[in-house]
């Protein structure tokens, strides 16, 4: 039967672990045998493992401990751990919850999310294999999550016949790589944990250890408690507003204490103010502190959101929009920079964009490289740009207010984890500059209503003729006006861009700028874009108020726009020696409500153009 604590008794300290390593290290059996050997398994669970191991096992007629975690038909089905496995189990000395990780590379992502939250980690190294490309790999991303406590687990050690010296090589090749990733602590322990030696009982096989059985390292290692002696942190989850007379900001305690009376700070604008009330479970407290579900009232009115971050006022954190940071890319499609993503940190959302990559990691060796784009499971330094200023700690400091994740905005997928780094200094030093002369002055001057007219679709659609000719109607009308067409923005604001997804991203983007500050001047702007991607057509929408952007699907069939093809583009892309190229080898998305959405295959060239002018000119 399981262990368990007396009701009695104050709960166990809580300790989170992961366990990883190189496939076959035996990491789904270790914490198997760990859960028997400690008690922790029910007589159901161990009579159910029991058909299980007749069914899946490897172990002949013994118990196949890896199955207890292997939960997945894949998983058993070819041998390996794929998705992330969580057990909890409990001594009478202390609580865990373990992630038994997978070894394959291409699941390192699943590593990662393993490693978000673990105090410690157990790396399995085999004996006989010693350190592997996976073992630094995972060691590396360990370091870099924050963990720096370490059980290096040689397992296997009965087919190594017990060697002392095989496994003090191991742990001193080990200690050169923890003290170079900057793990601190590290436990080198003996183990064959198919026979649970070394696991919770002694091994009379190596008497020359001398050190702590894995069960006792687990109880002796530090955990990371509740934060509750760092300053006050309270990420506002909820605003709740039962009525008129109640104003409380409601969320998790994420560092400190917190009292009626304290003095804080709101970010990220700057607010200070007292700590009328804190109530928990709806019942006024005198003290809460970190891991504790709190609603806090404030003396006077304060307009505060989810996302903002009640701190404390002789100890708030930094904010900022501009960061270094660490990225981990977690998606099928590559990293693009320039591409918005949105940013969740906390409770705080924020639109955000990779303005560069300075270097990817190589996470086998951790040495830098160039890189224009993240592939998955990729890791890189990068520099990020928000569309407004959140209140941050460094990732070393605060997993809290440190760790984001990114978020595609068209599939609402998880693409990215990130740990910041520090804020860019010159995030506090660019600031907007008040004009005296704005748009609406600019506007009045020329008798128009600015605005951007972004024309979208295949190459030889026909957005460049009918952009050209639209542009003259309006000129003849008196407005003024100006043309961004792809090829001759090449020519100089572009030409440093060729034409790989990354690249295009970042055509968009800097066209987009451009005419959003063309607008601002009062002018009628025309832009003749591929822009094959919903995203970046997305991003160039936001930039402009809402009745200021109109979008004009320019559609034809791609067999009409290969005919219309005076340049042969389309035949040196079925050639193969035009790479890239929209419709051939590269995708198009089509708009998905544009504003108009005309068909240049059945529409009169001049019916488009009245239908545009209309539609820009109606008010």
């Amino acid at each position: 039967m399981a262990a368990s604590v007396p009701a009695s008794a104050p709960a166990p300290d809580l300790l989170r672990l992961l366990t990883c390593g190189s496939v076959d290290d035996g990491k789904s059996t270790l914490i198997g045998r760990l859960l028997a050997d400690a008690g922790a398994l029910p007589e159901d669970v161990l009579e159910q493992l029991a058909r299980d191991s007749r069914r899946f096992g490897t172990q002949g007629e013994a118990l196949d401990y890896a199955l207890l975690l292997d939960g997945l038909e894949a998983e058993r089905a070819q041998g390996i751990t794929i998705d992330v496995a969580y057990r909890y189990f409990a001594t009478p000395r202390r609580a865990f919850i373990v992630a038994d990780c997978p070894g394959h590379e291409q699941y390192t992502r699943n590593m990662a999310t393993g490693a978000s939250s673990a105090e410690l980690a157990i790396v399995l190294v085999d004996a006989g294999k010693g350190l592997l490309r996976q073992t630094r790999r995972h060691s590396y991303i360990c370091a870099l999550l924050g963990i720096r406590q370490v059980l290096l687990a040689v397992n296997k050690m009965d087919r190594v016949d017990y060697a002392a010296a095989r496994f003090e090589a191991i742990a001193a090749e080990y200690a050169t790589l923890a003290a170079r990733l900057g793990i601190t602590q590290v436990t080198a322990i003996p183990l064959a944990a198919v026979h649970g030696e070394n696991l919770v009982q002694r091994s009379a096989r190596m008497p020359w250890y001398r050190g702590p059985t894995l069960l006792d390292a687990l109880h002796a290692a530090q955990s990371g408690g509740r934060a509750v002696d760092a300053p006050l942190c309270l990420p506002v989850q909820w605003v709740n507003r039962p009525d008129d007379a109640f104003r409380g900001y409601c969320g998790t305690l994420a560092a400190g204490r917190v009292r009626p009376g304290d003095a804080v700070t709101v970010l990220p604008a700057g607010l200070r103010a007292e700590v009328a009330q804190v109530l928990r479970d709806g019942v006024p407290v005198a003290q809460a502190e970190a891991g504790q579900a709190v609603t806090l009232t404030l003396a006077g009115e304060y307009d505060l959101a989810r996302g903002d971050v009640i701190a404390a006022a002789a100890a708030p954190p930094a904010v900022s929009d501009q960061f270094a940071c660490h990225l981990i890319w977690m998606d099928e499609q590559p990293l693009l920079p320039g591409r918005p993503y949105e940013l969740r940190l906390g409770t705080a959302s924020a639109l955000a964009q990779v303005t560069e990559i300075r270097h990817q990691v190589d996470v086998d060796t951790q040495e830098p490289m160039a890189a224009r784009t993240l592939a998955l499971n990729a890791v890189g330094y990068c520099q990020l740009s928000l569309d407004h200023a959140i209140a941050f700690a460094p990732y070393a400091e605060s997993r809290a207010l440190g760790g984001f994740i990114l978020i595609d905005r068209i599939s609402n997928a998880t693409v990215g984890a990130g740990m910041i780094d520090f804020a860019l200094r010159r995030a506090g030093n660019i600031h907007w500059q008040h004009l005296d002369v704005d748009r609406a002055a600019r506007a009045l001057q020329k008798g128009q209503q600015p605005r951007c007219v972004w024309f979208t679709g295949l190459s030889g659609a026909g957005k460049s003729t009918l952009a050209n000719a639209v542009e003259k109607r309006l000129y003849a009308l008196g407005h003024h006006t100006y043309l961004l067409d792809g090829d001759n923005v090449r020519h100089g604001l572009n030409r440093d861009l060729g034409f790989t997804a990354a690249d295009r991203v970042e055509n968009i983007r800097r066209v987009a700028e451009v005419a959003r500050l063309m607008v601002d001047a009062g002018l009628i702007v025309l832009v003749a874009f591929i822009a094959p991607f919903r995203a970046e057509r997305r991003l160039a929408r936001e930039r402009f108020a809402a009745d200021a952007f109109v979008e004009v699907f320019v559609d034809a069939p791609l067999a009409v726009c290969e005919a219309r093809d005076v340049k042969g583009l389309y035949a040196q892309a079925r050639a193969g020696r035009l790479r890239n190229f929209t419709g051939v080898d590269s995708p198009y998305e089509p708009p998905e409500h544009p504003e108009l959405h005309l068909h240049s295959d059945r529409q009169a060239l001049q019916a488009m153009v009245e239908q545009v002018v209309q539609y820009v000119l109606a008010s």
